[in-house]
């Protein structure tokens, strides 16, 4: 069976949107992390927001610079979890019909690798809720951002997490994965 693996840019006070805050900490270690996560991955989940964010700016990047992570994003498998979103243009997308849990259930008990997921929103904080979620890795930015923190809070959600694996980077970003319980 697939794992579903959530990566997430969070800051010290706990703000995960337009995480540009995060660019002077992505140095090389930070990279490298960044691309074996993309390595056991062969699609992408998101939501709608996220999936908009993702196709303005990936398609703009060279592709022929594997530093960029370009040729990966826009080719890799994407679904996207939207009621609103009906002909996605962005290379090899499509939109989850249906039932959310369902699809993403059936998309997990199928052939392939892991499936990665970026931001924690409304998508995530239904599969959290429903058990499909494998591991949540948080990318914790020694940065105070300000404005609202967190965009969709556990708190119907009762969830123990085990802590898995710590990573410490050189520039101050620690790489916290949790598993769910099963």
């Amino acid at each position: 069976m697939r794992k579903i693996i959530n990566s997430t840019y969070i800051s010290l006070d706990g703000v995960i949107e337009d995480p540009a805050w995060t660019m002077p900490y992505f140095d090389e270690e930070a990279a490298a992390f960044a691309g074996e996560q993309t390595a056991a991955a062969d699609a992408l989940l998101m939501g709608r927001r996220t999936y908009e964010g993702f196709a303005a700016a990936w398609p703009t990047r060279d592709e022929s610079d594997p530093s960029t992570g370009a040729a990966y994003f826009n080719n890799v498998k994407k679904y996207v979890a939207s009621t609103t979103l009906t002909d996605p243009e962005w290379n090899n997308s499509e939109v989850l019909r249906g039932d959310l849990v369902e699809a993403v259930a059936d998309l997990k008990a199928g052939p392939g690798a892991d499936i990665l997921m970026y931001g924690y929103g409304a998508v995530t904080h239904a599969l959290v809720k429903a058990g499909l979620v494998d591991e949540v890795r948080f990318w914790i930015t020694p940065v105070f951002v300000g404005g609202p923190s967190v965009s969709a809070p556990l708190s119907d959600v009762p969830t123990t997490l085990t802590l898995a694996d710590t990573k410490v980077m050189k520039s101050g970003v620690i790489i916290a994965t949790y598993t769910t319980q099963g």
